[in-house]
């Protein structure tokens, strides 16, 4: 990872959550992302959620990631207390498999907008905010073409890995 500041705050609604963060990390790490992670519940420790939402941006921090299941009121919580934009990530499980958490973040009422990715779908959301980050960071722009090409790159490759069926001829990409 990048030395330096956090440009990223995840938080996440329960230490439960930690293997989402993994898979955070994972991808800003290799796009050589500063990124921070605390613990804090909307429901639990609704004052801690107010306290950092509220002084992202004088820290430094440019997007917020809010990781939560079940109620997943947590992105909501954040993104009612600041301006910067907030990714929800909702987390699978409990008796819908993540569904509740999809659309209690997807559903925010007008004026409190948070970005919303798949369930469980932490590369995604660590890939959202790289991309928020990039329109004005032109060392984040080239290692997100970067990691597009390599992604590109592992398709392609796999296409020879398709045993006992006939394969498309190479021309039938160029």
């Amino acid at each position: 990872m990048e030395t330096g500041k956090a440009l990223v705050g995840v938080v996440l609604g329960s230490k439960s959550d930690l293997a989402l963060a993994v898979k955070i990390a994972e991808t800003f790490d290799s796009l050589a992302i500063p990124f921070e992670v605390t613990v804090a519940s909307a429901h639990r420790t609704p004052e801690d959620v107010t306290a950092y939402a509220r002084r992202a941006r004088s820290r430094g921090l440019k997007v917020l990631i809010g990781v939560a299941g079940l109620a997943a009121a947590l992105p909501g919580c954040l993104a009612a207390e600041t301006t910067l934009p907030v990714i929800g990530l909702p987390v699978g499980g409990g008796a819908l498999g993540g569904m509740d958490a999809l659309l209690a973040i997807a559903q925010m009422p007008p004026g409190i907008p948070t970005a919303t990715v798949g369930i469980g779908s932490g590369q995604n959301a660590a890939l959202m905010a790289a991309r928020i980050l990039a329109l004005d960071n032109d060392r984040i722009q080239e290692a997100l073409w970067t990691f597009h090409s390599q992604a590109a790159d592992k398709v392609r490759a796999s296409r020879k890995e398709l045993e006992l069926l006939p394969l498309a001829p190479d021309e039938a990409f160029r």
